[in-house]
């Protein structure tokens, strides 16, 4: 008999890559509705909730939904299907299916939405646009040398880094570095792992430059093109109807700076960076005088390809994640096109 994981260790999984903590405080990210204690086997994955994902769902027999921007962005006041994301919740909750969100987490996660982008496109050389100083923390304690092996290997179970113990006697002294997000976690196995009562230890931040979280994305084309040839490409490998944008037709475009989504407060990081080209969404009317120079001519493409149209990607690469590493769930990505917007173009 087959064994599947559970909402909750699919949940897990996710958080190690983005975990939760690097979330925009806006945002409202993780299990949203559902048990974490059921089993998995099939799972679908989309950029939003709608009806026809959910329709699909059920049809599919899907015990969980996987999706980029959360459904419960605000508290509900009440839980009925008399609004869009009220009968949503409703109906989840009745069908017994489970719905987790993974949102600004993977914006800012090595690997994520700005990185699926920027493979679209064809970009090589990748690096974070912005990487923020990360605050980490070091933990001190310590141990009786009887007990030093498990503890550390309790810490290095919970994601610390533990350094060689200063041996002493009859205690050896530990540290161990962490990540923000994970210091519950950490210190929870402290106190389980030690012998005493009430583990003695000390914390202390440690800000360093960071790595492994950031915003938007840098890369370059094998060579370079004309505007024009760009933005067609842009237009086409996106399957966007139009793209607003602003630019000399005449530019080379080779390094192109990318974000998935609403990424226009990055404008002037792309430009800090030398980017030819930077192409994100919601940009909006007055943020594209942002790359004028003085004499009123723009010192960089800036693109505006559409929201969903920038994060649509999100969903082969989530779906190809969740294969990979639960490969005994059936993992589907959705066949509906979540977004609302349409594109009208007059006939001439």
């Amino acid at each position: 008999m087959t064994e599947y994981p559970t909402i909750g260790a699919v949940a897990r999984a996710l958080e190690t890559w983005a975990p939760p903590a690097t979330a925009q405080s806006y945002d409202n990210v993780g299990l949203q509705v559902g048990d974490p204690g059921r089993p998995v086997e099939h799972g679908l994955v989309a950029l939003d909730l709608t009806p026809a994902v959910l329709a699909e769902a059920q049809a599919v027999q899907a015990r969980l939904i996987v999706t980029h921007h959360p459904l419960l962005f605000h508290p509900l006041r009440h839980l009925t299907p008399s609004s869009f994301v009220g009968n949503l919740a409703f109906r989840l909750a009745e069908a017994g299916i489970a719905l987790y969100s993974i949102h600004t987490n993977l914006d800012a996660a090595r690997g994520g939405v700005s990185f699926a982008l920027a493979d679209v496109l064809g970009l090589t050389d990748l690096t974070f646009l912005r990487t923020p100083a990360e605050t980490r923390y070091k933990l001190v304690t310590r141990v009786p040398a009887a007990d030093a092996v498990t503890l550390c290997g309790a810490l290095a179970d919970a994601g610390a880094v533990v350094a060689p113990p200063f041996v002493g006697t009859p205690e050896v002294r530990l540290e161990a570095g962490l990540d923000r997000w994970n210091l519950p976690r950490v210190l929870e196995a402290l106190q389980r792992a030690h012998p005493s009562e009430e583990a003695p230890f000390d914390v202390y931040p440690v800000v360093q430059a960071g790595g492994q979280q950031g915003m938007g994305v840098l890369g370059r084309l094998s060579e370079a093109v004309p505007l024009p040839a760009f933005l067609d490409r842009v237009a086409h490998r996106l399957g966007a109807g139009s793209l607003r944008y602003v630019g000399r037709a005449d530019a080379a475009i080779a390094r192109v700076a990318v974000c998935g989504g609403a990424g226009s407060d990055l404008v002037r990081d792309a430009l800090r960076a030398g980017a030819d080209a930077f192409v994100t969404a919601d940009v909006s009317y007055h943020r594209f005088f942002d790359v004028l120079s003085n004499d009123g001519l723009p010192r960089m493409a800036l693109i505006d390809a559409g929201h969903y149209e920038t994060e649509a990607c999100t969903e082969h690469l989530l779906c190809t994640w969740l294969q990979q590493r639960f490969p005994g769930v059936t993992w589907s990505r959705t066949r509906s096109k979540t977004s609302p917007v349409q594109t009208y173009i007059p006939h001439r």
